[in-house]
């Protein structure tokens, strides 16, 4: 329900994006590293936008996997150290 939801306001943003975008149409003069050019101010503030979701999401899901892997290495840790104790239960007591 959650993702139906995230992607129903994802569609409406995307879609007043593009509203917004076919009424700007001034040119703006970019300077960047390499080269220069002039391009429309709704199609540099899109493609700024993407990048900056893509970036986001690769960066998310760096960090999520480090995550899952540490939690898998500890939930091993974990069970191993629930067999030892099994182990050191099941140990006749000396008297």
């Amino acid at each position: 329900m959650k993702i139906i939801i995230g992607l129903i306001i994802l569609a409406i943003l995307f879609a007043v994006g593009i509203t917004l975008g076919t009424q700007n149409d001034q040119l703006v003069h970019v300077n960047y590293l390499v080269a220069q050019g002039d391009y429309r101010l709704s199609v540099l503030l899109a493609i700024v936008f993407v990048a900056g979701f893509l970036i986001g999401w690769i960066v998310f899901g760096i960090v999520l996997l480090r995550l899952k892997m540490r939690n898998s290495g500890l939930r091993k840790k974990v069970e191993r150290q629930h067999r030892e104790l099994e182990d050191l239960r099941a140990l006749p007591l000396k008297e």
